[in-house]
């Protein structure tokens, strides 16, 4: 008697079956999941660490937990001094390997996959939300809060629903100038900040295939602006090449089904997607660069666990060679990690970006949460590459965050008013 065939199954469902005894959990079940990397920051790691020490045990796996200091960091003040102090002393105290200090860390979600330690097929889990960054490399990655992770660090485990999954397809070949952040912004525009609420995202189609995984990051990591409970690309040769020289560990493939059930399929034409601008106050009031018209700016910041990466500031540095920062603006360039800024500073791109009249920070999640290195006052208007424009979220409740990719922030910076690469003489 033949066995009964499983059920087809999405990315979400293959890799969360493959962390538990589940053999083909569907949207909806409740899972007790292993994890394969813990993730905490100097926001979020302290409560943890005030949880796990009421279990009155060690950690489950000294490797498989990481601890970035990044968003107060360099410590701006006595308080984020205390957080971050926390951090080193339970790292420490457990001998967690995968701690990264100051002068040798990066913003944790350019970070880890820098570092080789989130792989695809990868269940993670971090106190932060931008945790789904790691669908990128085919991981299933998701945030939870801190006593969720407390318990995380603890057993390495954690209690899931199964998702349901949307699929996006994207036809098409990129406008110049057009990348993930484009893609992304316009998705959510589309969809709204909740139209992938509790469900998992599989991005998909030939323009997707182009994408460079620096694209495909910036791309996962704003699936939360669309509510999703992760960001999922499918593993190919491109993916491959980044993480085969970065893994120091064995991983494994999880791919789609072809007749797996699809809570929505959207498809979108790429092509048609010019340069996009969330303007205030939500990642969805998105707008195609010739709608915007003239919206004088004070503030330009590229960087972030959104827009940091190489690539990022390779484009951001191409506009700017030559050119100078508006008398009106200030510009602050800040690279993902420490490995970007000296490939930066070795290629003449730190060059670049100091004598176009930049600031050029060393890694820090800094303006992204209005923590420090470009506050806005009441009144003031930043072009950002971050994540989030919420009211205040980049300073006083009566600034303006307006969310774009690098190539439109950087034309920005020298233009004084919110423009594009074209726009440059």
């Amino acid at each position: 008697m033949n066995p009964e065939p499983k059920p087809a199954m999405t990315m979400a469902q293959k890799i969360l079956a493959a962390h538990t005894d589940a053999v083909a959990p569907q949207p909806g079940d409740l899972l007790d999941v292993r994890v394969d990397m813990v993730l905490a920051n100097d926001i979020t790691a302290p409560i943890a660490i005030q949880e796990f020490r009421k279990l009155g045990v060690g950690v489950f796996d000294a490797e498989r937990i990481a601890l970035v200091p990044d968003h107060f960091t360099p410590n701006k003040d006595i308080k984020s001094a205390t957080q971050a102090k926390l951090l080193r002393d339970f790292a420490r105290e457990h001998g967690i390997t995968n701690y990264f200090e100051v002068g040798r860390m990066g913003i944790e979600h350019a970070l880890l996959p820098e570092q080789g330690l989130v792989l695809p097929g990868d269940v993670v889990v971090g106190a932060d939300s931008h945790t789904c960054t790691y669908g990128a490399v085919g991981a299933f990655a998701t945030g939870m809060g801190s006593t969720d992770i407390a318990v995380a660090m603890a057993t390495g485990r954690a209690w899931m629903r199964v998702p349901e999954t949307i699929r996006i397809t994207y036809h098409g070949q990129l406008q110049p100038y057009v990348g993930g952040k484009d893609l992304i912004l316009y998705t959510i525009g589309q969809i709204g900040v909740d139209g992938a609420l509790y469900q998992a995202i599989e991005f998909v189609g030939p323009a997707i295939d182009a994408l460079s995984m620096d694209g495909r990051f910036t791309m996962a990591n704003m699936a939360i602006e669309a509510g999703a409970k992760a960001g999922l690309f499918a593993v190919d040769e491109a993916t491959l090449a980044y993480v085969n020289r970065r893994a120091q560990r064995p991983y494994q493939i999880f791919l789609p089904d072809a007749d797996a059930a699809y809570a929505r399929q959207i498809d979108i034409d790429a092509a048609s997607i010019e340069p996009q601008i969330a303007f205030p106050h939500l990642p969805s009031n998105t707008r195609g660069l010739s709608e915007v018209g003239d919206v004088p700016i004070d503030q330009v910041v590229i960087g972030s666990c959104t827009n940091g990466r190489w690539e990022d500031l390779v484009v951001a540095a191409d506009l700017l060679r030559g050119r100078q920062v508006a008398p009106s603006v200030r510009c602050i360039v800040i690279p993902g990690t420490q490995e970007i800024y000296l490939q930066a500073v070795r290629e003449g791109l730190a060059e670049a970006f100091v004598e176009a009249g930049a600031a050029f920070s060393t890694p820090t999640c800094g303006p992204c949460l209005g923590g420090h290195m470009g506050v806005l006052a009441a009144g003031e208007r930043c072009v950002s590459t971050t994540n989030r424009n919420f009211v205040g979220r980049m300073g006083h409740p009566e600034s303006e965050v307006y969310l774009a990719s690098p190539a439109v922030a950087a034309a920005s910076a020298v233009l004084g008013r919110i423009g594009g690469p074209d726009d440059l003489e």
